[in-house]
Order: structure tokens, then C-alpha cells, then sequence
């Protein structure tokens, strides 16, 4: 007969499943990028850079790949969910830890909520009988449905939608060939010098600081650590290859688009993408970049609210939240159901919220991860007094973070004032709240015992 379990066997939390392996991190990080995310900025960008979209993504990528690759030293060293939030937590303690979650917050809450406004808006164009509103909450169902099944079905939508956007880039690039191939001249090096409206170097780096938000994939790769398979081995290499295969399509896209339409000025800078794909395809590939752009938006969203909600169950976990409401897992499903909810109903504030206005709302937050991941592999790897460091790794965890550091802080000073005013608000209400929950900072905000941090 079968001894019966223990209480504490009995009282063990579910845990997260570890279903991941490389090249399912990797997707989810392309469609939390969205491969064609490059044509919802690309007539801004194309504007304030005077037609240099491709150089400032060239640009942004050496930035990203420097953070990239301190993100990879970190859930290397800690393999657990939580991001930025943990790997600073881990090296400069609980209340620093706090400060930069709810700084990465900003843009992980509000990610989900630009994608299915973008849903609602694009389908609205092709089904102009059905309301925005309509469109908005039945993406926010949907999305919410798979996440509460499981990180096993995002991962399935995943490979899927990135597969559709991989077979319009592809289409997308042969007529690219086909137009440029008609006997008309056509300038190679204009994609990077620019049509010389916006010289110089800081209208440059302007576009360059716009564009790192496009490489948010990387990070949400970070979250999945506790989900993965060989998460120590798997989830570096998956930040790097998102990072860098992202960038250089990134790159090649924006590049082929301005040798098929030179220039920097539009009809409607928004809707500049749709000139593009008029002047490469006609209404045939518009049509199709509509379907495979609101595919990719509601991949992102999948993605996306996939990560955030793990960033607030690691947080309710760490009762730094109400781990009531936040820090459980679905015995049924595995995963952060009432944390999967509360995303979907923040979300419905795209009902409310116009495009612009969310936009400006997600670049401070990842700045901020960027530079607290930085700093946090210096700390961890360099201030250890237990490990013994010889010159290679003064190199790899001194220089790398450095540079990658030094990077960021020069994007951030291109932000917008706009953008910097509503980010600083939202970390002084952090700060605030980190105020109320530690007595004035007479206690500390309650740390989790990572079992698998090493």
C-alpha cells in the first residue's frame, strides 16, 4: 500500500513547467519584436533622420547587442523568472530591485495594450463595419484564453504567426528586386546617407533611440528562464541570436524600402508603410501586409502579456505585490492565471487611449531595465569577493556592461521630453509606493529564495 504524502508534500506550490527549448525561445522573442515591426515607425523614423532609418537601426543594434549580451551573463548566472526586476533584485537587493521592476513595468504593461490597438485599428480599415471597440476586446479574449492554457500554446501561435510574416517579408523582398530591376537608377548608399534634410549625428541617434524599443524581445526572452528546458544553456544563446537576427532584418527591411521609395517625406508619415507596399506590390501586397501586420500584433500581444504577467507573479511571489492576487500559479494550468487577468484588464484601456499617447509611454521603462542589467553584471560578477576574476573577465564584465551602459545612456538622452517627463512620474510613483511599503525604507521590501540562483 502506498504511503500517503506528507504535508509539506501535500502544501508544495505549483511550479512553472519546463517545456521551452531553444528554438521556441527564439521565436517567442521575434514575434514579441514583431519582424515587421519595422513599418509602424518607419515613416517617423524615415523623418527625423532625413532617410537614414537603415543607419539608425545599424545604430541601435550595436547598443542592444552590448545589453543583449549582459542580459545573457545574468540569467546565465541566475536562471529564474523576473528579468531585469530579479537580476537587480540579486545584485543590489530588494529595494533597488523594486525600483527597477516598476520601471520595467511601464513598457511591459503597455506593450500589450499597443498591439491590440493596433489590431483594432488595421482591421478596422479592412472591415470598416465592425467598431474599433469590437475588435479591441475580442483580441484581449482571445489572447488572455491561450495565455491562461499555457506557455505551450503561445509558443505554438508563436512559430506560426512569425512563419506568416516570414513568408511576406519574403514576397515582400522579391517584388522589392522586381521594381528596383527596372532599368530605373537607383542609389545604394542612400539608405544610410541619408536625402541630407536632417544632417548630422543627433538627428541620427534621435531615430536610434525611437528604434530600441523594437528590440524589447530580448528581454521578454529573460523571462521564460523557469520555463526552459536547459535554461542556463538555451536562454543566453536565444538573447543573443534574437537580438542579432532581429537587427539585421531590421536593417535589410528598412534599407530595401527607402532604395524602392527614396526620400524622407510622406503623404502620411503614419501610414508610410502603405506607400511602400503600393509602390513594391500594389493593392496586392497592401492587402497582404495587413493581414500579416495584425498577425504579428497579435503575436507581440501573446507574447507580451505572456511576460508581463510572470513579471508580476515574481513579483506578488516576493509579496513586493499582494501575493494573493499575484503570486500564485493555476494548479490546473501552471501558470499566473489571476496575473494573466489583471494585464487583460489593464489592457482595456486601449478602448480609451489613442496610439500616440501609448507610444510615448514605453521607452523610459526599458531604458531603465537596460541600465539596472548593465550595472547589475558589474555588481554580480566584478564585486564578488568570494570568486577570484583575472583579466579576461575584468574584460567580458567590466567593458561590455560599460559600453552597453554608456550606449543606453546616450539613447536616453534623445528621448523625447515628452516621454522622459511621463517616466520620471511613473518612478516617482514607485518610489513612492516602495516608501509606504518599507516604512520609509526602515525594512526591507521581502526577497524571494531563488532555488536555482547560483
Amino acid at each position: 500500500m502506498a504511503k500517503p504524502s506528507s504535508p509539506a508534500a501535500q502544501a508544495a506550490p505549483t511550479q512553472l513547467r519546463r517545456v521551452l527549448g531553444l528554438p521556441a525561445l527564439v521565436f517567442f522573442g521575434l514575434v514579441y519584436m514583431v519582424p515587421l515591426t519595422i513599418f509602424t515607425t518607419y515613416g517617423i523614423v524615415t523623418e527625423l533622420t532625413g532617410g537614414r532609418t537603415a543607419g539608425a537601426y545599424l545604430v541601435t543594434l550595436l547598443a542592444m547587442l552590448f545589453t543583449a549580451t549582459s542580459y545573457s551573463f545574468m540569467v546565465r548566472r541566475f536562471p529564474v523568472a523576473g528579468s531585469a526586476y530579479s537580476y537587480t533584485n540579486l545584485a543590489f537587493g530588494p529595494n533597488i530591485g523594486f525600483l527597477a521592476g516598476w520601471s520595467l513595468l511601464l513598457d511591459y504593461l503597455f506593450i500589450p495594450m499597443i498591439n491590440y490597438l493596433l489590431i483594432g485599428l488595421f482591421l478596422n480599415i479592412a472591415f470598416p463595419s465592425i467598431p474599433v471597440w469590437t475588435l479591441v476586446l475580442g483580441s484581449i479574449a482571445l489572447v488572455t484564453l491561450l495565455n491562461v492554457i499555457g506557455i505551450h500554446s503561445v509558443a505554438k501561435a508563436s512559430n506560426l504567426i512569425v512563419g506568416a510574416q516570414i513568408v511576406f517579408i519574403g514576397v515582400f523582398v522579391a517584388l522589392s528586386c522586381k521594381t528596383l530591376g527596372t532599368g530605373q537608377p537607383v542609389d545604394l548608399l542612400s539608405p544610410l546617407l541619408g536625402d541630407g534634410s536632417k544632417p548630422g549625428f543627433s538627428h541620427l541617434m534621435a531615430g536610434a533611440a525611437v528604434l530600441c524599443l523594437s528590440f524589447l524581445g530580448f528581454d521578454a526572452v529573460s523571462t521564460l528562464a523557469e520555463e526552459t528546458r536547459n535554461p542556463q544553456r538555451d536562454v543566453p544563446r536565444a538573447i543573443i541570436l534574437t537580438t542579432l537576427g532581429a537587427g539585421l532584418l531590421f536593417t535589410l527591411l528598412a534599407y530595401i524600402s527607402q532604395l524602392v521609395l527614396p526620400g524622407s517625406h510622406f503623404e502620411n508619415t503614419d501610414a508610410a508603410a502603405n506607400e511602400v507596399m503600393f509602390k513594391t506590390g500594389g493593392q496586392f501586397l497592401a492587402n497582404f501586409f495587413t493581414a500579416a501586420f495584425v498577425a504579428g500584433s497579435l503575436g507581440s500581444a501573446l507574447a507580451s502579456q505572456a511576460a508581463v504577467s510572470r513579471i508580476l507573479y515574481t513579483m506578488g511571489r516576493d509579496q513586493v505585490l499582494p501575493q494573493r492576487w499575484f503570486g500564485n500559479l493555476s494548479p490546473r494550468f501552471g501558470t499566473p492565471v489571476t496575473a494573466t487577468l489583471v494585464v487583460s484588464a489593464f489592457s482595456l484601456l486601449a478602448l480609451v487611449i489613442d496610439l500616440a499617447t501609448l507610444a510615448s509611454l514605453i521607452s523610459f521603462g526599458a531604458l531603465v531595465a537596460f541600465s539596472a542589467v548593465n550595472l547589475a553584471v558589474i555588481r554580480t560578477h566584478l564585486f564578488n569577493q568570494s570568486e577570484q576574476r583575472n583579466l579576461t573577465d575584468m574584460l567580458r564584465y567590466g567593458l561590455i556592461p560599460l559600453v552597453g551602459l554608456g550606449l543606453t545612456l546616450w539613447l536616453w538622452t534623445s528621448l523625447s521630453p515628452l516621454t522622459l517627463s511621463i517616466g520620471l512620474a511613473w518612478f516617482g510613483l514607485g518610489l513612492a509606493y516602495l516608501l509606504v511599503l518599507t516604512a520609509g525604507l526602515r525594512r526591507p521590501v521581502r526577497m524571494v529564495n531563488f532555488s536555482e540562483a547560483g
